[in-house]
């Protein structure tokens, strides 16, 4: 097939057997009695079943098994993916996300997703690091004091037993309070110098005219060579939804990281859109960067990364 060789950092799979896979998602909390959540949604606005959400009035949700991703792949010139756990759907049990990519081992490696303040969440990094899982996602989901829980000594052991096993560590970007996470990002890129950390959707900047947000707050992330950020729908969905072009906040993007820090990721199983169509919005997103610097946010630097 023609086209430019991709790589799909963010690709979330969910199993159509839920008897075998019983899903048991994480619990927003709310407050005493009935009403809505108590906290904001983790994901912001653009999230599927979110009302007032950036998917149009008749969106295209798929959530797709680990078969039904491969034949998508195949056609639309995806080498490899990392497949993320559908934590809104199946919590810290990582059973379905470990044995989807087992079936096709060449093409799909996992990232897990982790409660550090779980008895079981090292002894269960142990052994799917047997598995050939590639990383370890933290998701702070009802967690409101974000930036104390990434640097207590639950969450540290996870990151030093990431960096004893060579797994990456990615972090969810959250739609609030980003800026009081990221110097513990920092501190912890910096305790860890060998450790790839993943960032998701580009750690959510605040969109505006200037520079599009992407500014000297996140001077420590440009320059500590560890640390990476995942270009993907849903922070290409914030974009539009503001009234940007894609293609125009890649080039700052790039232009402020480099290229050898950014890849793209499809966020499909959150993310509305057909697979098809997600791949031509990363492609098309891409037309103001040189050959070298699409081929590295397309496929170069997250391969090497996550599979490398």
């Amino acid at each position: 097939m023609s086209g430019p060789r991709i790589y799909d950092s963010h690709a979330h799979l969910v199993s159509n057997d839920d008897e075998r896979y019983p899903r048991n998602p994480f619990k927003l909390n709310r407050p005493a009695g009935s009403g809505p959540p108590a906290i904001r949604h983790p994901f912001g606005p653009g999230t599927v079943g979110i009302p007032g959400g950036m998917h149009g009035p008749e969106p295209v949700n798929e959530k797709p098994t680990a078969e039904q991703m491969h034949g998508w792949m195949a056609e639309e010139n995806v080498v490899c993916i990392a497949a993320v756990q559908k934590g809104m759907i199946y919590g810290t049990d990582n059973s379905y996300i470990v044995d989807a990519a087992d079936l096709f081992p060449e093409e799909m490696r996992a990232i897990i997703i982790i409660d550090p303040m779980e008895k079981k969440t090292l002894p269960m990094i142990r052994e799917l690091a047997q598995r050939g899982i590639v990383g370890v996602r933290f998701f702070p989901v009802n967690v409101e004091d974000k930036a104390a829980w990434l640097r207590s000594p639950e969450s540290v052991a996870v990151w030093q037993l990431c960096d004893d096993l060579g797994l990456a560590v990615d972090l969810e970007a959250p739609p609030y309070d980003a800026l009081d996470m990221i110097p513990v990002v920092e501190e912890l890129a910096d305790r860890f110098p060998d450790l790839p950390i993943v960032l998701d959707h580009l750690f959510m900047p605040e969109i505006s005219d200037t520079d599009f947000g992407i500014d000297s707050h996140f001077d420590g992330f440009k320059k500590r060579a560890n640390i990476y950020l995942k270009w993907t729908s849903l922070i290409m969905d914030v974009i539009r939804e503001q009234g940007y072009a894609p293609e125009e906040v890649l080039r700052r993007a790039v232009d402020f990281y480099g290229a050898d820090k950014i890849m793209w990721g499809s966020d499909i199983g959150t993310s509305s859109g057909t697979y098809k169509e997600m791949v031509q919005r990363a492609v098309d997103s891409t037309s103001l960067l040189t050959e070298e610097e699409r081929a590295k946010v397309l496929h170069d630097t997250g391969y090497g990364v996550l599979m490398g």
